[in-house]
């Protein structure tokens, strides 16, 4: 089976300039993996691991001070592959909405303040759908209606609703367009927990029945518990661990997973979740060897000098860490 995506040695970098220092911030660092039809990828992670950054660069969302420095991000849609970052902005154009999609961390950024939301369906989708304004709309109205909106949110400014309907707005302006892959960056972090569910639950049923695939960022493991099919897990830039999700809770890998699902919450659970020491390390001067070793309880001499690569240990499950696989090929630092 055909990838919708497929990212291969991605690498992309801030590059800062502070007092006349040139400096990079290496936020996605040599990261491969592709996204399959109809599937759910979740990549998780804490703030600042690169996970939003990873996604930016999926979408073409590239903004300076951030740059992409190596590998591809390939497409194949509707028979077709294309290379994002060989193509040029016009073939990005062409594929944004209607076959990509990508909902960005909080509505209020997708959403003019000063239009009304029927506005914002015409500026996005009118184009991509190319049918008569009446029909257009009938086509929006029914679409809500998925999200569990009313067609009177049309007539409504972004501040007249609530959090979550204007979450769901954003949701349903990503998905009119039926598109092959959708990208969801954090979109239900300002949400409470009750609003949360029901989103949550309206994502996976857009996406059963509309049969995309979905590339879904949280930084929320019961989350990715619930949602995801695939779980990718980064730390410091780089994917440290990959499989299906349902194995990675019942059997991590890797010791940064393994510290990640174990601080979960615990019904009846009487002792304390001990913390990891230190911090995620500075991007602009990362450590040598594997990034997680100043915290690892793990490591060893070759993690401070060698990086691990992302190897299969079982079919569809990768993990970098030479504790785990001893004799796993090193990747340039």
């Amino acid at each position: 089976m055909t990838a919708v995506v497929e990212v291969k040695g991605l690498r992309a970098y801030y590059q800062t300039n502070q007092f006349g220092v040139e400096r990079d911030v290496r936020a996605v660092d040599d990261v491969s993996l592709d996204v399959q039809p109809d599937e759910i990828y979740g990549l998780a992670g804490e703030s600042s691991c690169g996970k939003s950054t990873l996604i930016k660069t999926i979408a073409g969302a590239i903004r300076p001070p951030l740059q992409v420095r190596g590998g591809s991000v390939v497409f194949n849609f509707a028979g077709r592959s294309l290379d994002l970052y060989e193509s040029g902005p016009e073939a990005l154009a062409a594929i944004r909405w209607k076959h990509l999609s990508y909902v960005m961390q909080g509505s209020m950024g997708v959403l003019n303040p000063v239009r009304r939301i029927r506005h914002s369906f015409v500026d996005f989708a009118w184009r991509h759908i190319a049918k008569p304004r009446a029909e257009f709309e009938a086509i929006v109205v029914a679409h809500l209606g998925r999200v569990q909106l009313g067609p009177e949110v049309l007539d409504a400014y972004p501040h007249e609703l609530s959090g979550g309907m204007r979450q769901r707005v954003a949701i349903a302006l990503a998905t009119v367009c039926k598109p092959e892959l959708i990208i969801a960056d954090e979109p239900t972090t300002a949400l409470d927990v009750i609003v949360q569910k029901g989103v949550l639950g309206m994502i996976r049923d857009v996406q059963r029945e509309l049969k995309s695939s979905l590339i879904f960022v949280t930084h929320d493991m019961a989350v990715h518990a619930n949602l995801c099919d695939r779980l990718g897990v980064m730390y410091a830039g780089r994917l440290i661990e990959e499989g299906a999700t349902r194995d990675v809770f019942s059997r991590p890998l890797h010791p940064y997973t393994t510290h990640l699902i174990a601080s979960l919450p615990r019904i009846g659970r009487t002792s304390s979740v001990k913390p990891l020491v230190g911090a995620p390390p500075n991007l602009a001067n990362p450590p040598p060897g594997c990034r997680f070793h100043p915290r690892c309880p793990l490591a060893m001499a070759v993690c401070k000098e060698q990086t691990p690569a992302l190897v299969n240990v079982a079919p569809g499950h990768r993990v970098a860490c030479f504790a785990v696989t001893p004799g796993a090929a090193i990747v340039a630092p």
